[in-house]
């Protein structure tokens, strides 16, 4: 069983011994925590929250919610929700916080608690590290029945994200709705099947099908919208000669594309794609993390813009993006950051931008992809012994190629001349993980296992001195 404590907020498996798993008593403790770390910290005594389908949603969220009640928090709940939507709902509400009760593209075993701030966003580093001391303090002081917090259910909301999303001037209904797509959706059984509906409906898209449309979290396959997992939306689209192909995770932060053809566009494109539209209407600058593609900073200066890489994490893209002023940004894993709606990752957003972008190209979604760079990713990582000093290597690594571009924000980013690798420690285990890009699927793959053997010979040498 599997309990990990991060930046971005407490997940981990159901059922299991306490401090183990995800428990009732887990649930119980990091909830408390953050109730009291938002009193602490906001004149607000409101706290949003909401969850994706997965069968464990419904228990935790009655446990949350008695939990924040407890400590004298009025609770509004969107129930089946977006992360994104929670994301927006909490500054709309004028909320001290908000918890979304999603594991993301985990199995449905998994569930987990996002903490959000008063401003909708993940709470950073520094407050996720006092919302954990509070929690292993014990602390806490619960409130007498006469001051007990509020409850309310709010469903309402998904429709609210749609409406302002209608309302951005680069989405454009009429645009869409003349172009006349054709459209398959692999909902995952989760609330993109409450969501992407809507979404479309008030598009203007007329012919559209939901795959895997019930909101139970019962995911049909692998969550996770990489190529290896949507298979079967690829065979719809190209069988059934669909325009378009939509595939999003469980709680709708994350988006993929497959082409008319039935191939995927990659994940990594869907930042790309989105951005180089948003760029061409309104000029300015981007962010992504270090282990996206560069194709995003292709687009970014082909587009008169300039381009910066943060560190991995939702939090540190968005502060990256408020430091230099990037009108859009996100990660390679599918997330897209229009700060023009909210700072988050938006699949709904995405979706919107994009279809209105397709509509405008004119011609197909295959042909469209075939317009960008193709880079290709290799996705590694080497274990190693408890024993051994995971920073030290990464400082021989930098050290070996100290006379490349190298970036030590998050790991070692090292810079060739058409290709890049970055290495990250794992915080929970020793683990290094290693991604490389390259316009050859082949040399990603041979750059990776190059650093590989050079990690390799660093943990020999230390092993045999």
């Amino acid at each position: 069983m599997t309990l990990i404590k991060s930046i971005s907020g407490i997940r981990g498996t159901i059922g299991g011994k306490e401090g183990e798993a995800l428990t009732p008593n887990d649930v119980v403790k990091y909830a408390a925590a953050f109730g009291q770390w938002t009193k602490e910290n906001s004149d607000s005594n409101k706290i949003v929250i909401g969850r994706d389908a997965r069968p464990s949603g419904d228990l935790i969220t009655k446990m949350v919610s008695g939990t924040l009640q407890s400590l004298g928090i009025d609770v509004v709940d969107l129930g089946l929700s977006t992360t994104p939507t929670v994301e927006m709902a909490v500054p709309t509400e004028q909320a001290s916080g908000g918890i979304i009760i999603t594991a993301s593209h985990n199995p449905n075993g998994w569930n987990a608690l996002k903490l959000l701030n008063k401003d909708g966003e993940f709470i950073s580093d520094v407050q996720g590290q006092r919302v954990l001391e509070i929690a292993e303090q014990g602390e806490i002081e619960y409130v007498q029945s006469k001051d007990l917090g509020s409850f309310e259910s709010n469903d309402t909301y998904i429709d609210f994200h749609i409406d302002r999303i209608l309302e951005l001037g680069l989405v454009d209904v009429e645009a869409i709705q003349a172009a006349n797509m054709k459209i398959a959706v692999d909902a995952v059984n989760s609330t993109g099947a409450i969501a992407i509906p809507k979404l479309l409906d008030k598009l203007g898209v007329q012919d559209y099908k939901i795959l895997f449309d019930e909101p139970n979290g019962l995911f049909p396959h692998n969550p996770e919208p990489l190529p290896e997992n949507i298979t079967h939306i690829c065979n719809e689209v190209e069988n059934n000669r669909y325009n378009l192909g939509i595939v999003v995770d469980p709680d709708v932060d994350r988006l993929a594309f497959v082409s008319d053809s039935g191939e995927p566009f990659g994940e990594e494109y869907s930042l790309v794609m989105i951005a180089d539209y948003v760029l061409k209407n309104t000029p300015g600058n981007t962010v992504s993390n270090m282990s996206s593609t560069r194709a995003l900073k292709d687009v970014t200066l082909k587009n008169g813009g300039s381009y910066e890489a943060s560190a991995v994490g939702e939090v540190n893209v968005v502060t990256k993006m408020k430091e230099t002023n990037a009108i859009i940004g996100g990660e390679g894993n599918g997330g897209i950051i229009y700060p023009e709606l909210h700072y988050g990752r938006d699949a709904l957003v995405g979706i919107a931008l994009f279809l209105t972008a397709l509509a405008k190209f004119g011609k197909s979604s295959s042909f469209m992809r075939a317009t960008y760079p193709n880079y290709h990713i290799s996705k590694n990582k080497i274990d190693l012994t408890k024993d051994i000093d995971v920073d030290d290597v990464l400082a021989q690594i930098q050290k070996k190629y100290e006379k490349h571009p190298i970036n030590t924000v998050d790991g070692v980013k090292i810079d060739f001349d058409s290709e890049w690798v970055h290495l990250r420690k794992s915080n929970t285990e020793p683990i290094i993980r290693i991604y490389s890009e390259s316009e050859s699927k082949n040399t990603a793959e041979v750059l990776a296992k190059k650093i590989m053997m050079d990690i390799k010979e660093i943990v020999t040498e230390k092993i045999e001195d």
